[in-house]
């Protein structure tokens, strides 16, 4: 499928753009199935490390689903659209790689679920966030009924979710829900700096630690502390345990060799 909405720059630091300023980056199915083939491009790829996701314009990040399309679907067509939208940010989550959301402007309905299924998100101090579903006679349809509330708790989620209101980048800050806010020329840097500095780390670390993080907020604690100790398994059987110890020790730069 040629990438006709997302613009993406595939490097060890991937960048993808939601490239729909007129539309203020809303999400189509079209976008959808374009990041879904993004993520499977990314994830067969070991030379990319990292990725940022962030939209193209100052106004906006993703300002939501686009309601013009949905004002068309059916009920089926409409649910299919939800189902779409679970799975990729599934699979986001679930990247071997951490994603971080660069926010430069409006993180609105389906655009906030796409900035939290990112592993971090920094933001432009002219961000806004909100889940405004409800005016639509609408709940967040790509998890935020989840992912919110395990971000910033129940009490502000349903805040959120069922007055419709929006904060500005620095109440998210203080909430929990993201996790740097900057000035707006020092977005994509930022972002870029938090991607290369993780990106620094043995890849295989990387991977189990998202992983267990995972477990956290989807698990029981116990079967969360067991994935853990497998996680911890798998990184101590690795030859980056070897050589990250050995070079602590030896009070030099570790180089990983990602097995």
């Amino acid at each position: 499928m040629e990438l006709t909405n997302l613009i993406f720059e595939k490097a060890p630091i991937a960048l993808v753009t939601v490239n729909r300023p007129k539309a203020l980056n809303a999400l189509n199915v079209r976008v959808v199935e374009e990041l879904a083939q993004v993520l499977r491009d990314v994830r067969h790829d070991p030379a990319v490390r990292a990725m940022i996701i962030t939209g193209a314009g100052d106004r906006a990040f993703v300002a939501g689903a686009d309601i013009a399309a949905m004002t068309e679907m059916s009920t089926v067509e409409g649910l299919e659209f939800c189902r779409l939208g679970h799975r990729v940010m599934q699979s986001m989550e679930e990247l071997p790689i951490p994603i971080i959301a660069a926010v430069n402007g409006f993180a609105l309905g389906g655009g906030l679920e796409l900035a939290m299924a990112c592993d971090m998100i920094v933001a432009s101090d002219k961000a806004r966030f909100g889940q405004p579903e409800i005016n639509l006679a609408l709940i967040p349809g790509f998890g935020g009924t989840q992912r919110l509330p395990r971000r910033i708790g129940h009490p502000r989620a349903r805040q959120l979710i069922l007055t419709g209101d929006m904060i500005d980048a620095r109440t998210a800050l203080e909430w929990g829900l993201i996790n740097q806010v900057v000035a707006p020329d020092q977005l994509l840097p930022a972002a870029r700096q938090l991607a290369e500095k993780i990106a620094s780390k043995s890849p295989i670390t990387v991977r189990e630690a998202k992983a267990a993080l995972i477990a956290a907020a989807t698990m029981t604690e116990d079967a969360g502390l067991k994935l853990e100790q497998q996680a911890f398994g798998v990184c101590f059987a690795s030859a980056d345990r070897v050589e990250g110890t050995r070079a602590f020790v030896e009070k030099r730069d570790p180089k990983w060799q990602g097995k």
